[in-house]
């Protein structure tokens, strides 16, 4: 349902369009959890190895796919805002065809290469044919996966974020379910896990194809899924530098986590609890990014440049006030946190250290994002992915290799180097914002900012 959020209260607009995406994400990371918790409760190390890294695979190959459909997204907002009918149609339209090739391609070039995927992980020999039989799978329901986050993509671009959390909502109620019928029932072990997530996405697809058949949200007609160079350049243009930049992040916490591992199992557990409540902490800046992406984009594309900077204000005044006041309350409840997920003594006292300095990457990374979200919003995506991949660069892996050597006694020097990283891109972000002002007079999006 088309919602035009180009007037009214900035500020209640945020929060009626962020809180549905917030549980939309709560929603995603416990879909992603789903099947580990619950197998679990029914395999060896083995099997619950496999669907780990199986499930580390997918979450990189699905970010990627939905920084790539941010493009979409951002588009469409701008014409609803401009109140553009034909630019809307078009961009759906070209949305559904460029997704519906990249999926088909990409699908089969990963079913071919399931093996040499399964080896790049270092996957234990134990665990290589469940993994091989959870990746065949979940690779073969690649467009699958694409069809849910492009309908997604292109509700939130209209202003609706409450469909697809009723989709995600449908999606994981069925994948626990499924999960429990295949992996419990009959045994199928880290394919059934594939499975239920296969069949639950393809429930949720065809639900979410549904509502939009009967409500008649989306009307497009058969010229407007011929691809057209101005729209998919555009499309592209803005998606590639994020899909890149998230695939980018995904690899600097990959090789993190690597860097803990070499300091032995408390450590490597320790970071990888801490890194568990990081996602669950950074849902907040995470629904800003794509806040002010949408909301900002809409306000841009109906000329209210004003309302699109009110916007940025905003979400940063909600995420440094969000982020502050996660950072103060965890050097005090640390230990009870990562208690939570284990009852190691030493690797509570390890984990504390580590989130007691990481936790302030809150407060850093929800600026950063929020900037994200409105050079997306002006279809400059690529400040985005230059600030990222500076900060990785530069920073946040560096320091943390550093940090590891010269503290090899304590993992909070390791948790203030991530956070670095974050500093880095704030600092890079400021310096694009304040020069876009001088760029004004040469684009009329610009312009508005002075």
């Amino acid at each position: 349902m088309e919602k035009n959020l180009t007037s009214g209260s900035v500020l209640r607009n945020i929060f009626v369009f962020a809180l549905p995406f917030f549980c939309s994400y709560f929603l995603q990371t416990l879909y992603g959890m789903a099947d580990l918790f619950i197998i679990g409760q029914f395999e060896g190390a083995a099997s619950i190895t496999a669907v780990s890294i199986g499930s580390q695979v997918m979450h990189m190959i699905t970010v990627m796919l939905v920084g790539l459909a941010m493009g979409t997204t951002v588009m469409i907002a701008q014409a609803v805002g401009a109140r553009n009918k034909r630019s809307v149609r078009a961009s759906i339209g070209n949305t559904i065809t460029l997704f519906f090739l990249v999926s088909l391609v990409l699908a089969m070039l990963l079913v071919f290469g399931t093996e040499p995927i399964t080896r790049l992980m270092s996957t234990p020999a134990e665990a290589v044919p469940g993994t091989c039989e959870y990746l065949f799978v979940c690779f073969l329901g690649i467009p699958l996966i694409t069809a849910y986050n492009i309908i997604s993509s292109i509700f939130r671009g209209l202003g609706d974020s409450q469909s697809p959390m009723y989709f995600v909502a449908i999606a994981c109620v069925g994948n626990i379910l499924l999960d429990y019928l295949f992996m419990g029932y009959y045994r199928l072990g880290p394919v059934g896990a594939a499975y239920g997530t296969l069949i639950a996405q393809g429930i949720s697809v065809a639900l979410a194809l549904l509502y939009v058949g009967r409500k008649k949200v989306i009307a497009i007609e058969w010229p407007d899924l011929r691809p057209q160079r101005k729209v998919m350049g555009r499309l592209l243009r803005i998606g590639i530098p994020i899909s890149l930049q998230d695939g980018f992040i995904q690899i600097a916490f990959l090789v993190i986590t690597i860097i803990a591992n070499m300091r032995g199992l408390t450590d490597a557990a320790a970071v990888g609890i801490v890194e568990k409540f990081i996602s669950f902490v950074f849902l907040v800046p995470s629904s800003m990014l794509a806040t002010v992406s949408a909301l900002g984009a809409q306000n841009i594309g109906a000329g209210k440049m004003i309302r699109a900077r009110r916007t940025l204000w905003y979400a940063l005044d909600i995420c440094i006030v969000f982020g502050l006041l996660v950072s103060l309350i965890t050097q005090f409840t640390a230990d009870e946190i990562v208690g939570c997920f284990t009852q190691e003594p030493v690797v509570i006292a390890a984990g504390a250290l580590y989130l007691q300095g990481y936790i302030f990457d809150c407060i850093f990374a929800g600026i950063h994002f929020s900037f994200s979200g409105f050079f997306c919003a002006l279809g400059r995506s690529e400040f985005s992915f230059l600030h990222n991949l500076i900060a990785i660069v530069t920073a946040r892996i560096p320091l943390v290799w550093l940090a590891s050597n010269w503290y090899p006694d304590t993992l909070f020097p390791m948790g203030l180097a991530t956070c670095a990283g974050s500093v880095v891109s704030v600092v890079i972000c400021v310096f694009f914002f304040w020069r876009l002002k001088g760029w004004g007079t040469k684009q009329r999006a610009f312009s508005l900012l002075k």
